[in-house]
């Protein structure tokens, strides 16, 4: 008889998702968090509504849920990590690359165990679906300069 084994409380912290997953966590906080900061809406009200409208269960919920709640509690310290890699000011950026951008710092600052080239290129392939035509280029760019000062040891 083969005894089980119990996880560690290292591997309980984050449970392992699909990459498939957590896309579509991914995706679906962009839009979240898009509709939260154009409809001033508030974050419950936001969640309960694509709890109902999307099918949760092919989602990283537990992704969906951090960063839809992390990235608005740490917008001023993300827009100053994103900030000084920037061209233009804040303001003049769309609001889908902003989000994008406040997503990509977020994990590049807070999600050590995603690989940073999966964070570039994810928010590459947000932009593009999302974005204006150029835009996954101008996103790359700055993702790329944030990764290069918060994760330099893994570059």
């Amino acid at each position: 008889m083969l005894a089980t084994v119990e996880p560690s409380n290292a591997s309980k912290k984050t449970k392992k998702m699909s990459p498939a997953a957590r896309q579509k966590a991914r995706r679906l906080a962009l839009q979240a968090l898009y509709q939260w900061q154009m409809a001033d809406a508030s974050l419950s009200s936001v969640e309960a509504e694509f709890r109902e409208d999307n099918d949760m269960k092919v989602v990283d919920q537990e992704y969906f849920c951090e960063l839809l709640h992390r990235i608005p509690a740490q917008v001023s310290r993300l827009d100053d990590l994103i900030t000084p890699h920037l061209d233009r000011a804040l303001n003049e950026l769309t609001p889908i690359e902003l989000t994008i951008l406040r997503i990509g710092a977020y994990e590049l600052a807070d999600r050590k165990d995603v690989p940073y080239k999966v964070i570039i290129n994810e928010g590459v392939n947000l932009t593009k679906a999302f974005g204006a035509t150029d835009g996954h280029k101008y996103v790359n760019g700055v993702l790329d300069k944030l990764a290069r000062e918060l994760r330099s040891n893994e570059i």
